[in-house]
């Protein structure tokens, strides 16, 4: 009895928590569904028409698909370009006889924890000089900066739990460094490879600050500035907001719902031997 009591209590404890976490995706998909006169409605309205009037004008009225296209360039630059580097340097600190390899990862561990407000001005100054503001390099260097410590710490640890017998048979054979890697190990290691590339991308598409700071002119802003900026003529357009919310959140959730495999094992490559 008392084991069933504790069953059911963790249950109730995780549906509480899930629907927690769940009631504000689901408040805002629900408010873009709404008409204009449902979502001022006093008492709420819970169920709504199901009208497609906020998303047509989101579109419009306040260019959401410019938003979605910058946020796609940005994010899926960062996700390739932090890709091809972390790859690289995390297999040479797996497998390579690196000198101070631990001060080298403690040092990246250390950089991913600088609050952004610390180097926001050094980082606006640097690009103001070479002329990258209000440009997609001038954000997606400053991302890829900000998301390699995570590439390189998850592919790292998921390369350091590969047999390294594997390599020594391949370097029998001929193969080199660099096709050893291509050829054997990077499609070993795909579930850590998906586990960073969707965690980066997740990263540089929701990523406010930084874009805020630097894409001053809406030809270059991201989804999250673009959506901060919507702005109507007496109140704000809390219907087209909830809309681009709906957009700027679906293909994280599907990204997550396709690949939560994946990305669970990449998180735990190192931690269970």
């Amino acid at each position: 009895m008392r084991i069933m009591l504790n069953r059911s209590a963790f249950y109730i404890v995780v549906f509480l928590i899930v629907f927690l976490s769940l009631l504000p995706f689901v408040w805002f998909v629900d408010t873009s569904l709404k008409t204009p006169l449902e979502i001022t409605a006093i008492p709420p309205v819970l169920v709504p028409a199901g009208s497609l009037h906020s998303y047509q004008s989101a579109i419009e009225e306040y260019n959401l698909l410019h938003f979605v296209r910058n946020s796609i360039i940005v994010a899926g630059s960062t996700t390739l370009i932090t890709l091809f580097v972390s790859i690289l340097a995390g297999y040479a600190l797996a497998r390579l006889r690196i000198k101070f390899k631990g001060f080298i990862m403690g040092s990246l561990l250390l950089v991913s924890m600088f609050p952004q407000v610390s180097i926001a001005g050094p980082v606006w100054r640097i690009l103001q000089d070479l002329g990258w503001l209000n440009t997609y390099q001038g954000i997606v260097i400053p991302y890829v900066t900000l998301t390699l410590p995570l590439g390189i710490w998850i592919l790292a640890s998921f390369f350091k739990e590969l047999p390294v017998e594997l390599e020594d048979a391949a370097r029998i054979d001929g193969c080199s460094r660099f096709q050893m890697l291509v050829k054997i190990i990077l499609p070993l290691a795909a579930p850590g490879v998906f586990t960073a590339a969707i965690l980066v991308f997740i990263y540089a598409w929701n990523e406010f600050f930084f874009a805020l700071l630097i894409m001053t002119q809406q030809k270059f802003q991201t989804l999250p500035v673009g959506i901060a900026l919507f702005q109507g003529q007496y109140t704000l357009p809390w219907g087209e907001i909830a809309a681009a919310s709906t957009v700027a959140t679906m293909p994280l959730v599907l990204l997550v719902f396709l690949f939560q495999k994946r990305i669970v094992r990449g998180l735990s490559a190192g931690a269970v031997k």
